[in-house]
Order: structure tokens, then sequence, then C-alpha cells
């Protein structure tokens, strides 16, 4: 213990001399926690509407009034004819057309029934079915208020009404800020660990005390600990940063246990150290260890369900998705954060993320190569 205690010491110490990297794991995961959830907003609204309103009747005006005052759309251009409307689209100006047929008004009235016209731009495969959607739910609600007015009812046995009543749980108000920020705060944690104890055996490497470190008695388990330890302790920081981050500006307050939160997190940042140096011991440069970890990285946030939901990824995606950290440790912050699960709950992700830890830090103590 008295090898590891110096190892330990000469970590911390070339931690808190270099200001960079204290910067870059205390204020810059900071920042970026308060601006990007702001901005990875993916609730779809302000739909851009282009109308053609070839009947000019009353009932077709209170259908685009109540379309604009739905909260959704924002209709940017009243077009004489289809094709002008369409080039909003072409133009990326528009992102749906809504054209209302000549004699909409009558044709309700006498006949019950009219078709109208929905082009949507599909580029945007979410934004496309969204804003379809939230239109034809506009429109229907719009036709259910005519029948009502006019009088319509039921014909027996062809339909009944029934009423819902339905509540939002864990997140009352749909808002995605508590869908994602947990999740950032997760992918910071991940970035601030996995890069910087990538480029931490390598700087040695590139430094040349390597090779004075290879010639002393340490133990390559006492070595790598001594690695690791000191970015466990500034990563659990960082981690109590974030959740401040979370209440402050968010007014996201952690549902379940903070012990239990705690937990994981201490052992999720095993793991990742564990990967991290992992690289280092396998990489002979700081530009050679970033590019590995950013590869590694980059799979790891992109599957984690991050986003988009692992559920409705391919079979096979999901199989690789089980197989990072990232995914079960965003799955356990979200479970916890909002939902107060237990450890009953999250039980299987914690033997996860142990086996994780596990393996990636065994492998790196095997892979690390001392010449003594």
């Amino acid at each position: 213990m008295k090898v590891l205690r110096f190892i330990l010491k000469k970590e911390f110490r070339q931690i808190f001399r270099d200001k960079t990297i204290l910067a870059m794991m205390l204020v810059m995961p900071t920042v970026q926690l308060i601006i990007l959830p702001l901005a990875m907003n993916f609730d779809v609204k302000h739909v851009n509407l282009a109308v053609v309103d070839n009947d000019h009747s009353t009932w077709s005006q209170q259908l685009i009034n109540k379309i604009g005052a739905s909260g959704y759309f924002r209709i940017i251009a009243a077009a004489p004819s289809f094709r002008e409307a369409l080039g909003y689209i072409e133009r990326e100006q528009a992102d749906v057309v809504l054209e209302i047929p000549p004699g909409f008004e009558r044709n309700l009235v006498r006949e019950n029934e009219q078709h109208i016209g929905v082009s949507v731009d599909a580029i945007n495969g979410t934004k496309a079915a969204l804003g379809g959607s939230y239109l034809l739910t506009v429109i229907a609600d719009f036709n259910q208020h005519v029948r009502l007015n006019e009088g319509g009812k039921f014909a027996p046995g062809k339909g009944m009404n029934i009423g819902i009543t339905f509540s939002n749980w864990y997140n009352p108000l749909a808002e995605y800020r508590f869908y994602v920020v947990p999740a950032v705060m997760v992918l910071l944690l991940t970035l601030i660990a996995g890069f910087l104890s990538a480029l931490n055996i390598v700087r040695e490497k590139e430094m040349g005390t390597i090779e004075q470190i290879n010639v002393t008695p340490i133990k390559k388990w006492q070595f790598i600990l001594g690695k690791l330890v000191p970015f466990w302790v500034m990563g659990l920081v960082v981690f109590t940063l974030a959740l401040t981050v979370e209440r402050v500006v968010y007014g996201i307050w952690p549902v379940g246990s903070f012990a239990l939160l705690y937990l994981f997190a201490a052992v999720y940042l095993v793991a990742l150290l564990g990967f991290g140096l992992l690289v280092s011991t396998y990489t002979d440069s700081q530009l050679q260890a970033m590019f590995v970890a950013f590869f590694f990285v980059m799979i790891f946030m992109l599957m984690s369900g991050l986003f988009t939901a692992v559920d409705s990824m391919p079979g096979w995606a999901q199989d690789i998705a089980a197989l990072t950290p990232v995914t079960h440790f965003v799955k356990v912050v979200r479970m916890i954060v909002l939902k107060g699960s237990t450890f009953a709950d999250v039980q299987k992700e914690f033997l996860y993320l142990l086996g994780f830890a596990v393996v990636l830090n065994s492998w790196a103590i095997w892979n690390y190569r001392k010449t003594s």
C-alpha cells in the first residue's frame, strides 16, 4: 500500500499542476451540461405550414385558425396555388402544405364529406411523421367540432363515443429535458473519463518516464490502480457538479436514492476508466489514443439510447448496444432520477457494469508490458 500511496500522490500532483486538465474535467462539462440539453430538444414544434385555400369560406378560415392556434404550426404563407406552395417545401421554407379544395364548406354541409390534401416534406422522417400526425389530429378535432355544431350523431350500431382520461407518469408535462438531461450528464462523464484516461499511460510513453517506472519494483496492478483512482475521484466530483447543474438550471432532482446513484456512478467510472487505460496500453502516442478512444466513444454514444431508443434498433444493433457500459448507465440514471427505481429494479444493469469493470481493468493490467 505504501507504493500505491506514492503513485497516487504523484498522479494527483500531476493533475493539479496542469490547469488545462482541471478546466477540462470541471469547467467544460459544467458549461456543456448547461448548453447542450437546451439545444438537444427533439420535441417537434413550430412546423412551418403553407396553406392553399381554394374555398375562402367561413369554415376553411376556421380550420386554418384552429391549426395556427394549436401551438405546433407556424403558418408562413397563404399560396394561391399548390404549385407555388410546393415551392416553399423545395426551398425548405415549409414542412407541410395544406390544400383546401373549392367547395369545402358546401360539400361538408350538403354531403357530410370532403377531402383535403396534406403534403409533407419527408426528408426529416421524424419531423414529417410527427408534423403530419399533429395536423391530422387538429383536422380530426375540427371535424368533430363541425359534426357537433351541425347536430350530427353516430348512427345506432355504427359506433360509440369513448371518453379517455390519461396522465403522464414521471414527466407530467412531457418535457423533453427530463429525458435528455440525465443522458447528457452520462455522456459528458463518458467523454471526460474515457478520453483523459486513454491519454494517461501513453503520455508517460511520450515523455519517456514510463521507462523509469518499468525498471522499478512497482507491480502492474499497482501502476494501473494508481492511474485509475485519481480520475475516479475526479469523475465523482464531475458527477456531483452535474447533479447540481441538473437541480439549479433544469429543476431536476433525483426521485430515487442518492446512495444508489453514486454506487452505479462509482462502478461505471471504474469500467470506463479501465477502457481508457486499456486503449492507452495499446497505443504509442496521444494522437493514436485519441483516435482509438474517439472511435469507440462515438459508438457508445450513438448506440446508448441517448438519441434513439434501443428497443427501436435492429436486433443486431441491440446486441451491440448491450455490450457497451454506457447503454446500461444511461438506463439506470434515467430510472433512478426520474422513476425512483430501487436496486431490485436495476440489479441486472449493476451486474453488467460490474462485469465490464472487472473485464476491462483485468485486460488493461494484463496488456501493460513491464520490462523489469
